[in-house]
């Protein structure tokens, strides 16, 4: 769990510093409350001001991918693995490649750099 909240923190992180730095998508969020993206503020703030239907539909898709998508069981994890490694085969960073100690480093470097994004957000 912690390694999940790790990179959820991560993320969140790298969304906050990319809207105070003031970018935002082209458009509108709701086109029904002619709100566009550049009205919402970064931050927590901006949940003050997404439309209840906008939020509903966003924990409803997160949801949805924890449920029934980001699975590990569902990816081919044997017991043991590292959770969260790239094994549906589209994409291949060549984890396969590295020794154990290299593999291991590299788990700690992520974990660590989760906890200091969990301490951050």
């Amino acid at each position: 769990v912690e390694i999940k909240h790790g990179r959820i923190a991560m993320l969140a992180i790298a969304g906050y510093l990319t809207t105070a730095a003031g970018v935002r998508l082209p458009g509108a969020i709701s086109n029904s409350e002619g709100l566009s993206f550049s009205d919402i503020p970064a931050g927590f703030e901006a949940l003050k001001n997404i439309p209840g239907a906008g939020l509903f539909q966003l924990f409803a898709f997160v949801g949805f991918l924890e449920t029934f998508v980001m699975k590990d069981s569902a990816n081919g994890a044997e017991p043991g693995d590292f959770i969260g490694d790239f094994r549906n085969g589209a994409i291949d960073f060549g984890w396969n490649t590295f020794d154990e100690e290299t593999k291991l480093n590299k788990r700690a470097i992520e974990l660590n750099q989760g906890r200091a994004a969990m301490m951050g957000i």
